[in-house]
């Protein structure tokens, strides 16, 4: 467990929860969820495999790296996807026709490599579970599409430990605009001083709930303190949630005076 040296004092009265990779596995297994779908496409269809892969692997760089390309690709993965690998096919010099059938069989294999190896992160049910009986209001906020978040949460049976649910494709924005966590406040009743934010991405989980006056408290899996440039920025930075749940036990109950 690594926390800053800011002390975080009392137990917060509620928790502001991402979802992706911080709940359940999501980019953390992108590049092998890549190298199955180019595999099990190539031997179907006739095509460079390493070299499409490696033009994959360049444009979905590109592509996520653009905050409003990012808006915009995931509330539509399935189309975000294609424009990848359709731009990848043609860095790789791959001609049509066979580049129309290649790109329709590596995005289909694609999504089903991601819905087969998708899961809940180890502990992180039992670390919920557990915050909750401390007296911790819960509240998941997502980014994504409506249909893509919620079949995450119905998958994986999330709802019963969450007091309120804010997905971006359902609010209508998305972090790090400060409307959604401000929703998400108010739906489960504190004020930002009173709350914490917990998630994988340092701005959007980390640095924009700060500015409003929460504690942000990075998931990091393995990071040192000092040992990048964000590590000033996180109240706390954690390797994952049961590691949170466990300072969360160490500290005073947030309800008392």
């Amino acid at each position: 467990m690594t926390q800053s040296d800011l002390a975080l004092g009392r137990r917060p009265l509620a928790l502001l929860v991402d979802l992706d990779d911080t709940i359940v596995t999501d980019s953390t297994s992108a590049a092998a969820n890549w190298k199955a779908a180019v595999d099990a496409a190539a031997a179907v269809v006739s095509f460079p495999a390493v070299t499409v892969l490696e033009a994959i692997h360049v444009e979905r760089d590109w592509f996520w790296k653009d905050q409003e390309r990012h808006r915009l690709g995931r509330a539509d993965l399935v189309a975000a996807r294609r424009a990848i690998v359709e731009a990848a096919l043609g860095r790789a010099a791959i001609a049509a026709p066979v580049a129309e059938t290649a790109a329709v069989a590596i995005v289909a294999a694609y999504c089903a490599q991601v819905e087969a190896v998708r899961s809940v992160l180890p502990g992180s049910i039992e670390a919920l579970t557990a915050i909750r009986g401390m007296g911790v209001k819960l509240a998941l906020v997502t980014n994504g599409s409506a249909e893509t978040q919620r079949a995450k949460v119905e998958r994986f049976a999330l709802a019963p430990l969450f007091d309120a649910i804010v997905i971006e494709g359902e609010f209508g924005l998305g972090k790090p605009e400060r409307a959604i966590y401000a929703h998400a406040l108010s739906s489960v009743g504190v004020t930002a001083a009173d709350a914490w934010m917990v998630g994988d991405n340092i701005e959007w989980d980390v640095a924009a709930p700060m500015r409003l006056g929460m504690r942000g408290i990075w998931i990091s899996p393995g990071h040192q303190v000092g040992g990048g440039a964000y590590t000033p920025v996180a109240d706390a930075i954690m390797p994952d949630l049961p590691a949170l749940a466990a300072l969360l036990a160490g500290l005073a109950d947030g309800r008392k005076p």
